[in-house]
């Protein structure tokens, strides 16, 4: 009769412990570590892709054009400013000549000079020949010894030399003439093409050396995009392919263009292939020159080949692959890939048959022992 009252507690604790028993086992199995994990699962698919390269460039000008002097000199004027618009021919600014109208000044009266000397040798030689056939004619008459006609002859010959020195020194003279003045006209800046001032390097009274740009143009109807792709994904990558082309400046606006041609060096640090992308028409307002845009470059559409999303791709173990799901179980199958595009979906060359049901997402971490709940969304999981 004693035994009665603990049996009961027994019996009662029992009641108690064996629900909280099952209750944790039941929540250990759906929420806990040992819980299947939810996934989205996606259909291997045959379909024709039409994949697409987008990169990130620059604005940047085809032409520019470094205007400064071709001698060391000290600006002495500027017309134009940042951002004007100038014509072929157009005067953007003068250097100081310094000194240079006065030395063309000076070479302009040694030349009259020499051309003065010139008339004068002239003048000599008419003499020296006349005198020279008189005397030939008198020796002829006997009227004269052949010694005045020889120093006739040379009086002559003296002429003809004065006359021919005179003549190189008039074009040496003309020759240093026209050399300052070509140095004269050069210290004008003239703009070689219509532009667009882009850049004063140089303020007046500052002193440039030859070369040094002082005023920087861009003909802004040469303005093309630097761009970078991915060179794993440039494969197709080729002139006259049609792009999009959107503007930082202007977002949600998208300008026609074409890739002009992909240039022959790559960026070896970066591993980027770089093309010039084109406008089919130039945006106004004009955009920059260094302003970043986002290019969309279409490639030809493929032929129908099995299909499956890239959110399903991994790399385990050095493969790339998918989770694969089979009545239920789950393996990862190794997988061969082809062009992707860019709205998520990549080419399977080997690993996977149309049909096969891969995971596209999963709530954790997968592996080959995992259980798994299949489900139409994942919170948090934008597919």
């Amino acid at each position: 009769m004693k035994k009665l009252p603990f049996q009961k507690r027994t019996l009662a604790l029992t009641v108690v412990l064996v629900p909280l028993l099952a209750l944790f086992v039941y929540v250990t199995l759906r929420s806990g570590p040992l819980a299947p994990v939810s996934v989205v699962l996606a259909t291997i698919e045959n379909k024709s892709l039409s994949p697409a390269l987008f990169g990130i460039g620059t604005i940047e000008a085809r032409y520019t054009y470094k205007i400064g002097p071709t001698v060391a000199g000290r600006v002495k004027r500027l017309n134009v400013h940042v951002g004007d618009r100038v014509k072929a021919g157009q005067v953007l600014g003068e250097m100081d000549p310094v000194d240079l109208d006065e030395h063309i000044r000076a070479q302009d009266a040694t030349l009259k000079q020499a051309d003065a000397q010139l008339n004068q040798a002239q003048v000599g030689r008419d003499y020296a020949q006349t005198q020279a056939l008189r005397y030939e004619q008198l020796l002829q008459a006997r009227s004269t010894s052949e010694e005045v006609v020889a120093t006739k002859q040379h009086d002559l010959l003296v002429a003809k030399a004065g006359l021919t020195a005179a003549r190189e020194e008039l074009s040496r003279v003309r020759a240093q003439r026209e050399a300052l003045a070509a140095q004269r006209s050069n210290l004008s800046l003239i703009a070689p093409v219509d532009g667009l001032v882009v850049s004063r390097d140089a303020e007046p009274g500052t002193t440039v050396v030859a070369g040094q740009a002082v005023v920087e143009l861009i003909d802004p109807n040469t303005l093309w995009v630097n761009v970078r792709f991915d060179q794993i994904r440039a494969q197709g990558l080729a002139p006259s392919l049609s792009a999009q082309i959107a503007l930082r400046s202007q977002a949600g606006e998208q300008k026609a263009g074409r890739v002009l041609r992909v240039e022959p060096l790559a960026d070896a640090v970066t591993e980027e292939t770089l093309a010039k992308v084109v406008f089919d028409q130039i945006p106004d307002p004009l955009p920059p020159v260094g302003e970043l845009v986002e290019v969309t470059v279409t490639l030809p559409t493929l032929g129908a080949t099995p299909i499956a999303p890239n959110a399903a791709i991994h790399h385990i173990d050095g493969k790339l692959g998918v989770w694969q799901v089979t009545n239920g179980a789950l393996h990862f199958t190794p997988v061969s890939l082809g062009i992707a595009d860019l709205e998520g979906r990549v080419q399977i060359g080997e690993g996977l048959q149309i049909g096969d049901q891969v995971v596209a997402y999963s709530e954790n971490t997968l592996n080959e022992h995992s259980r798994i709940h299949v489900v139409d969304h994942i919170p948090g999981v934008t597919p």
